[in-house]
């Protein structure tokens, strides 16, 4: 059975920082490609981040240059390093497994002053 399970949301001012961590289980995770998305209230949810198993990353434009995804293959573990964060980025965050219906019941994060 697949699990994934973030952690590390909370509130923040703007400007500041947070690392979510997701942990998984049930899956080869070396072999899968992972992604971070994220669902603002009333908004659809949105890709952010995706790290190949090799550990190549690609984000959404409206993060780049603030947010890093990383892996640890180790530890069936994937992070989101959020800097410079903005109101905007205010959304529950999910991980995912690539191309699969596999998720996480998400981490809220809150970026207010």
């Amino acid at each position: 059975q697949v699990q994934l399970v973030e952690s590390g949301g909370g509130l923040v001012q703007p400007g500041g920082s947070l690392r979510l961590s997701c942990a998984a289980s049930g899956i080869i995770f070396s072999l899968n490609p992972m992604e971070w998305y994220r669902q603002a209230p009333g908004k659809e949810r949105e890709l952010v981040a995706v790290i190949t198993s090799g550990g190549s990353a690609n984000y959404a434009d409206f993060v780049k240059g603030r947010f890093t995804i990383s892996r640890d293959n180790h530890k069936n573990m994937v992070y989101l390093q959020m800097t410079g964060l903005k109101p905007e980025d205010t959304a529950v965050y999910y991980c995912n497994v690539y191309a699969t219906n596999y998720w996480g019941k998400g981490t809220l994060v809150t970026v207010s002053s």
